[in-house]
């Protein structure tokens, strides 16, 4: 494995690369970093050269400072990474990410998996998140904000705390805690609005959601399928927003039923 930082013009991203052949990018869940990917990582780098990274305001890559994108992050890390067409496997904030890069760049990715996608220009309406969300603004600690993003997406509006793997939930909040002292809860990114540009995504695509996961990311998985030409959807029984950590057999399979039918 190569781990490594790549130096942009205006910060630093962590990644980690293994493996040959066809490439594989792994983007993560807001809040997070590369470090929930380390199952998918090590089973997918045995037949992809596979390339996990901290997002910036996360993990280990740079703090928030300034006016950024996401998308243009990850079209530096693929530059100087020399990677050419990979698929773009994104949770959450990193399936959003996967998307406004796609439609920047059509011709750079060769297929999409959006898990539990968010995309930019969505709105939310669900109350729990609505609720919660004002909650995270109002928050005057560290701590404080990390549980109410805890809440919102690793829990979700239909599951208790307890109803979570306590595991799952430690590593999301020790993460998140870090996340929200980068700055990665302030400054927003710059984004494409790609809620009504869905219709433009050319690769294929597949959606994975969980059925416990918000209605707000219910409907964009819905759209995506209904306005994205080559998309398909599976839905994952007691999974919440974070299907990849909430029930990684069944994310697994789809993931490898998808890479091998290309």
């Amino acid at each position: 494995m190569t781990a490594g930082r790549l130096i942009l013009a205006d910060g630093e991203l962590t990644y980690d690369r293994r493996g040959e052949g066809p490439p594989l990018v792994l983007l993560h869940g807001g809040g997070l970093s590369g470090v929930t990917w380390d199952r998918q990582f090590s089973s997918l780098a045995r037949d992809h050269e596979v390339v996990r990274y901290d997002a910036r305001g996360h993990g280990g890559s740079s703090p928030v400072t300034g006016p950024f994108s996401h998308h243009r992050d990850l079209a530096g890390l693929l530059d100087g990474l020399g990677l050419d067409r990979p698929t773009l496997v994104g949770v959450s904030l990193g399936a959003r990410t996967a998307v406004d890069f796609a439609l920047a760049h059509p011709d750079r990715v060769a297929g999409l998996v959006l898990v539990g996608p968010g995309v930019s220009g969505m709105k939310f309406e669900d109350p729990f998140i609505v609720g919660l969300n004002a909650r995270l603004w109002a928050s005057t600690t560290v701590d404080e904000a990390a549980e109410h993003v805890v809440r919102m997406w690793v829990d979700g509006p239909h599951r208790s705390p307890d109803d979570v793997d306590p595991a799952v939930r430690e590593l999301c909040r020790g993460l998140t805690a870090h996340a929200v002292a980068l700055g990665a809860f302030g400054t927003p990114p710059d984004e494409l609005h790609a809620v009504d540009r869905l219709h433009e995504l050319r690769a294929r695509t597949l959606v994975v959601v969980g059925d416990l996961d918000s209605s707000d990311i219910h409907a964009v998985a819905d759209a995506v399928l209904r306005d994205a030409p080559r998309a398909e959807k599976v839905v994952v029984r007691g999974a919440g927003h974070l299907v990849d950590l909430d029930r990684p057999d069944e994310f697994d399979r789809a993931l490898l039923r998808f890479l091998r039918a290309r």
